[in-house]
């Protein structure tokens, strides 16, 4: 029933656009005069200058959660709007991450293909997500949750790496990604993007606006993925890639107030099915023993909203609601579990002299449910309530301080204290430095966000009670502009960040192949590094956004120092553009390189490789948009054809007998975990583009 609903849903989508484009396009030749579509920069860290004395800087809110020029901020944002996404166009939020220096898109499982994102080498649950600066995306929804947010209505993507706790929470220890959508008044007025691969992937992003009543303006946005091919490349009998059907709808409603004060409300509404393993796999043998595969039914519905109180000062309540129901199988596993997360947070805008405060009190509560030991007797619920004040200080008309603290009570965990510090230097309009530094504390909820604890044949041991993780971050920022009188452009931002790390909490992988073993370490770990960005714009068309990251994550215990588990020293990214203007076509070619990292083995007798090798994964595109309102694009992706299983015996261990115990013939477990990058070889992709204003 669910496959012919997809079906359904796959045809009308597709029947959907064709007849709104085409009423649009038809209403649209009755206008004489085109309007003009300004793009913005494809990485803000490129701030264009028309001239030497005026410049054309973007207005970002996630370091202080207050809207600010990006110049002016004293904590360092990096902004990315579509126009720099569409370089290597993606079906999901999660894939499109991937060309960010410092900023990795890390796969956990070689059969659902489940994933979370990496800050400086930092995992998942470090990284707070956010929908227009509300915590949406946690904890359970961490696994599936970062697919299906329409592309088209992202505004742009925010990124914040370094500690953030004294503003959004505990969450935000190693950084922040906050996806900005756009203001349904300035959205055009319907916009698509169609992409189908030649591995028989399908894609639709649909957007739309109207006007409810004259006080009301309504965006719309429907992303449909389908992709339901069987492949095995690497002749495994298991599914290289996850098959998925996944339907996302957003909408968001602006309405017109006295005095321009702002509400806003939206929500969205999502639902996947997904499921990989053997080939042989069908619904049929969902939770049983005969043939192995893991299967993931996802409901999640989101609702947020933001007013501005009808009061004379600056004074704004933000809130959101979120349930996650997850109903999927791993094997013979039954994981069924059910999050519901609240979240209210008022704050007051004040200038006094030169003190640019901000405070405010959140409440957040959350209930997790599921069918695991953990909650056998009753479920979690977890009450946080906090208050914050941040006070940005003007000491001089290049100096600027930014003190913070917050204060947050968990109900189980008692108080939770949150310093922050930044500093900002303006040497002179071309030269930035900024040092930030503050702590963090997370909780972590093992089976949410570690999926290695539920697939595979380990058994899963905890060995006390997990204590939570404390963090301390310190970061220093350097950003130069150099502009040549051509009319050429050279930006160059360098960081080097430290983290300290109490209390925390990896899986032990090898003191018993059998098992995985969790335990708050006994010692303390470390993330130290530096990055590079640069962004070169030359007059004749050409561009490179050029990025790289060198790493060091170890872990300390009992005076021996290691290297974490599957996290690379070194990471590099590019986007190389140019446009060649009598044919109207541009030329886009992207790609990523890691380094070796250590990869978690079954003991002596497992014949894979400890470490991964250098690995890239590249792409190119050729876009034409010599029509009026639309665009054809067509490229390849992962050109070299990269996979992780080359060099390997096998990615899967024991892949031919999942259920069966070890033997002296075949003494490795049931195990998924070895994964780094995915196994999905070169394919080619066409897709078209339509924006009518």
């Amino acid at each position: 029933m669910k496959n012919i609903c997809f079906m359904i849903v796959k045809s009308s989508l597709f029947g959907f656009v064709f007849l709104l484009i085409g009423s649009v396009f038809i209403k649209s030749q009755e206008i004489q005069a085109d309007s003009i579509n300004v793009q913005k920069t494809d990485s803000i860290n490129i701030e264009k200058k028309q001239s030497k004395t005026s410049n054309i800087d973007e207005v970002v809110i996630s370091g202080t959660m207050k809207e600010v020029n990006r110049l002016e901020s004293p904590v360092p944002v990096e902004v990315y709007t579509p126009k720099f996404f569409r370089k290597n166009p993606t079906p999901s939020i999660f894939d499109a991450l991937q060309n960010i220096n410092g900023v990795r898109p890390q796969l956990n499982c070689n059969i659902c293909n489940t994933g979370d994102i990496h800050i400086n080498g930092l995992e998942g649950p470090y990284t707070m997500v956010l929908i227009d600066g509300m915590p949406i995306v946690s904890s359970l929804g961490t696994v599936y949750g970062l697919s299906g947010i329409p592309n088209s209505l992202v505004e742009r993507i925010e990124i914040v790496k370094g500690p953030a706790s004294s503003l959004y929470g505990s969450e935000a220890v190693g950084g922040l990604i906050n996806i900005i959508t756009k203001k349904p008044q300035n959205a055009p007025l319907v916009t698509a993007d169609l992409m189908s691969t030649t591995w028989g992937e399908y894609n639709v992003d649909l957007g739309f606006k109207f006007n409810a009543g004259k006080k009301a303006s309504v965006l719309t946005g429907i992303n449909y993925f389908n992709f339901q091919n069987k492949i095995d490349n690497n002749h495994d009998n298991f599914t290289d890639v996850t098959l998925q059907n996944r339907i996302s709808i957003f909408q968001k409603w602006n309405f017109e107030r006295k005095e321009n004060r702002l509400f806003t409300i939206a929500g969205r509404y999502m639902y996947e099915d997904r499921w990989g393993g053997d080939i042989r796999w069908n619904r049929s043998f969902r939770g049983g023993n005969q043939i192995y595969g893991e299967s993931i039914y996802t409901n999640r519905a989101e609702i947020l909203g933001n007013y501005q109180l009808p009061v004379s000062e600056k004074m704004f309540f933000a809130f959101s609601l979120i349930n996650h129901d997850q109903d999927s199988r791993y094997g013979t596993i039954s994981y069924i579990a059910n999050q519901k997360i609240a979240f209210g947070q008022l704050t007051w805008d004040k200038r006094l002299g030169n003190h640019d405060l901000l405070v405010g009190t959140a409440l957040r509560y959350t209930y997790y449910d599921d069918n695991t030991p953990a909650t056998e007797l009753e479920a979690q619920k977890t009450w946080l309530p906090g208050i914050f004040i941040q006070d940005e200080i003007t000491l001089a008309e290049k100096h600027k301080l930014l003190l913070g603290f917050r204060y947050d009570h968990n109900n189980i965990h008692g108080n939770i204290f949150t310093p922050r510090f930044a500093y900002k230097w303006s040497i002179n309009d071309s030269n930035i430095l900024r040092f930030n530094a503050g702590t963090g504390f997370r909780v972590v909820n093992l089976f949410t966000e570690d999926h290695a604890a539920l697939t595979g044949a380990r058994d899963v041991i905890v060995l006390n009670d997990l204590k939570p993780e404390k963090s301390y971050n310190v970061n220093l920022n350097f950003v130069k502009k150099i502009y040549f009188d051509s009319g050429g452009f050279v930006g160059l931002e360098t960081s080097a960040f430290y983290t300290y790390f109490t209390n925390r909490i990896v899986p032990d992988y090898e003191t018993d192949v059998h098992k995985i073993i969790y335990d708050n370490l006994d010692g303390h770990a470390v993330s130290k590094g530096i990055s590079l960005n640069a962004d070169l714009t030359f007059t004749n068309g050409l561009k490179f956004i050029l990025g790289g990251t060198l790493m060091e994550n170890t872990l300390t215990e009992n005076g021996i120092t290691e290297q974490q588990m599957l996290t690379e020293k070194f990471t590099g990214t590019w986007t190389v553009s140019y446009k060649i203007k009598p044919w109207n076509l541009s030329v886009d070619y992207t790609g990523n390189i890691y380094s070796p990292m250590r990869l978690p083995l079954l003991g002596e007798l497992d014949p894979r490789k400890p470490k991964s090798p250098w690995w890239s994964i590249q792409n190119i595109q050729f876009t034409y948009d010599g029509f009026k309102k639309f665009e054809i694009y067509a490229g390849v992706k992962n050109v070299l054809n990269w996979t992780p299983n080359k060099g390997n015996p096998f990615i899967i261990a024991r892949a031919n007998d999942p259920f069966g115990e070890p033997t002296p013939d075949n003494p490795l477990p049931f195990d998924t975990s070895y994964v780094y990058a995915p196994n999905q070889g070169i394919r080619g992709f066409l897709g078209i583009r339509f924006n009518f204003n």
